[in-house]
């Protein structure tokens, strides 16, 4: 995933560096709740174009291997910022009294998981400069582990990989995962508290129950301090994902929103609800799938379309066109990516100077990119188109000789693999997650301004954010956007 913000309701969001409280109001008998979400950075570290290849094809070894029950992946992190591999991650509090937690967002999972104070093999330190954090069930007073005769239990097990131990009773689960990498514990059921806003009045510690997963143990690249975090929040479709309980019981709609500033700053926001825009486009999802797989049909550069084979982007095994925000860079299967690129280094020939560096395709430049480069589009089913700017497709790394190089930030895909758009492709855009019409939409817009949310079924009301005011007149209500942060908006019943 992609942006930093910060989170509205009983899910979380992140700021970049600075934690922002936003308010919000009752409108049409729901209120508006807020978490703040921050951003992560590895101390000190700058990180080369090959390195951050690396973790997505080590995200995507995960995210595409096909496991008994399929139910979880874990990220390896994301950010549109090649120079700075950042994370972007919420503050959740869970039991009773509420115990804090750092856990990072990502639309390529579903549930909600942190480290037990029993893991074996869980980082003790992190290298993103944060304190790790241990739930303590027997701390909690309002914890219940889901045992193994729970019906909850018995409709995971029929999805998942989740197990029951004869010893504890608890149903419990054990991922594995392509790259070597996994976890395993118990699922419990607890309190999820996040603050609200009546009015112009803060009221905090509201709370809903949620099933989460308890980790009692780690391995693979989860062991790794580099980049350790508490936990995993999965913004996924599945049942077990926070946003699938919590509107199953009418507590949140089923649907979420992003808009991710794409500058090295970062920020944006993240909204558990619907963004509204006049210009966003809608594309069906793929039915059936974990992850957010789109009917890609055909792309053009400049307009002109390319002599691309649609059945290569089509949903099959390990193939389709999936959105995902752990994913840094961009991947395009080879039979896109030959012609894709092709047409690309054509259309600068006279403007640009091609070269080949560390096995990517490179450009030397004096002027802008903007100037120089063509626009792209990405068509997909139901006529809706993505146009890509040349900063949604190449990435600044460096200077070479006095000429700015910029390198292609798509990725050639070979054996029958997935076309993947991360982060370089989804910021500067607003991007609309609704599951309940089983459709993404997206616009591209200036992440930096407010956005207009709506809190009701209907389109007449709605939440604006913004300046950091609150009407106590009218039906909507203005955030703060003072900052660079990304917010996560999610309308509460009363």
């Amino acid at each position: 995933m992609a942006g930093g913000g910060v989170l509205v309701a009983a899910a979380a969001a992140v700021v970049l560096a600075t934690v922002v409280v936003v308010s919000a109001s009752i409108v049409g008998g729901r209120i508006q709740g807020v978490l703040t979400l921050e951003r992560a950075f590895p101390v000190g570290e700058k990180v080369e174009l090959e390195v951050i290849k690396a973790r997505d094809r080590a995200r995507h070894a995960r995210i595409l291997q096909s496991f008994a029950g399929g139910i979880v992946d874990f990220p390896v992190g994301g950010t549109s910022d090649p120079y700075s591999v950042g994370l972007y991650y919420t503050k959740v509090r869970l039991g009773s009294p509420p115990q804090e937690f750092n856990v990072q967002i990502d639309t390529g999972s579903d549930i909600l998981w942190v480290a037990c104070s029993s893991c074996n093999d869980c980082p003790q330190n992190s290298g993103l400069g944060m304190p790790l954090n241990f739930f303590n069930v027997a701390a909690s007073s309002t914890v219940s582990p889901i045992s193994c005769s729970d019906n909850m239990c018995s409709s995971i097990v029929q999805v998942s990989s989740a197990e029951c131990s004869t010893e504890s009773n608890h149903c419990g689960y054990s991922f594995q995962y392509g790259d070597g990498s996994g976890t395993s514990g118990f699922y419990a059921s607890d309190m999820l508290y996040f603050d609200t806003i009546a009015g112009t009045s803060l009221i905090s510690n509201s709370s809903a129950s949620v099933v989460f997963g308890c980790s009692t143990s780690l391995f693979g690249d989860l062991t790794k301090s580099d980049r350790a975090v508490d936990g995993i929040f999965g913004f996924g479709q599945q049942g077990l994902s926070v946003i699938s309980q919590l509107s199953s019981h009418g507590i949140t709609p089923k649907i979420f929103s992003h808009c991710l500033k794409g500058e090295s700053g970062g920020g944006g926001v993240l909204v558990l609800g619907e963004i509204l825009s006049p210009g966003i486009v809608y594309t069906p999802l793929v039915p059936s799938q974990p992850h957010y797989n789109l009917y890609l049909q055909s792309i053009s550069v400049n307009g002109q379309l390319l002599p691309i084979d649609q059945s290569v982007f089509s949903t099959s095994g390990n193939r389709g066109t999936i959105v995902d925000s752990g994913t840094t860079l961009a991947y395009l299967v080879e039979e896109a990516y030959d012609p894709f690129v092709a047409a690309i280094t054509a259309s600068v020939s006279s403007s640009a100077k091609p070269i080949m560096h560390k096995e990517s395709q490179c450009y030397l430049l004096s002027k802008s990119i903007g100037d120089v480069f063509p626009s792209v589009a990405f068509n997909f089913a139901g006529s809706a188109s993505m146009v890509l700017k040349p900063a949604d497709y190449l990435v600044h790394m460096g200077y070479l000789d006095g000429d700015s190089m910029w390198c292609m930030g798509f990725i050639r895909v070979e054996n029958e693999g997935a076309t993947i758009l991360g982060d370089l492709v989804l910021k500067d855009k607003i991007f609309v997650y609704d599951l309940d019409h089983q459709r993404l939409g997206w616009e591209d817009y200036d992440c930096s301004m407010p956005v207009n949310v709506s809190i009701t079924s209907g389109k007449d009301e709605y939440v604006n954010a913004g300046q950091l005011s609150v009407s106590s007149s009218s039906s909507f209500t203005n955030l703060s956007n003072a900052m660079p942060l990304l917010l996560l908006v999610l309308p509460l019943l009363l």
